[in-house]
């Protein structure tokens, strides 16, 4: 009953578009590294946008909470990742960005490959977190709507076709323990907020 409800809930929050294969947290001598497996599936309209030389911009979404008894959870860490992709007609080739790196592809698939695995990205300091204290990891992918022009905002923001999200995925995280359970999708309030009582 609760898989089926979790299975409703993802669906209701439009989900399906961007999903969460699997995700990893190491320790590596400057903190903690994160990294993941995502499942991409642009829709026929975001594929003609980005032939068409619009800019989508991917953003990846960690955060770190600590509960506490007498108040609101803590948050500890918040980050963020930006990728851009685009396609330049001149070259015929499609670009992946992030930061200052770019790289180019000569098809769509092979830009999305490279974009669905996120490797070795430092997500925590070393000393920012303790070992004798239980964290909540949370991971999202979504298309960030607000880094593209303010003149297509309006009309992309409305339109359901350009709503693409990973459902929250949230895991205990205990920096004292060589293995932590494994990380599973759960529905998220700031999701259901975001999408009129969805998850």
């Amino acid at each position: 009953m609760c898989g089926l409800w979790l299975l409703i809930a993802a669906h209701w929050a439009g989900a399906a578009e961007i999903r969460i294969q699997s995700v990893t947290l190491n320790a590596v001598e400057e903190g903690y590294s994160l990294s993941a497996d995502f499942d991409i599936d642009l829709n026929r309209r975001l594929e003609e946008a980005v032939n068409k030389g619009v800019v989508l911009f991917f953003a990846v979404d960690f955060e770190l909470t600590r509960s506490r008894w007498f108040w609101f959870d803590k948050k500890v860490v918040q980050r963020s990742r930006v990728y851009q992709l685009s396609y330049h007609a001149l070259t015929r080739q499609y670009r992946l960005s992030t930061g200052g790196l770019h790289q180019s592809y000569d098809s769509l698939e092979a830009a999305l490959r490279v974009l669905t695995r996120l490797r070795g990205w430092q997500v925590l300091e070393k000393g920012a977190v303790n070992n004798d204290q239980i964290y909540v990891a949370g991971l999202r992918m979504h298309l960030d709507l607000s880094q593209m022009a303010k003149t297509f905002q309006v009309s992309a923001i409305s339109n359901r076709e350009w709503n693409l999200s990973s459902a929250w995925m949230e895991w205990k995280f205990e920096p004292d323990e060589e293995n932590s359970p494994e990380p599973k999708a759960v529905p998220d309030a700031r999701s259901v907020a975001e999408s009129g009582g969805s998850r």
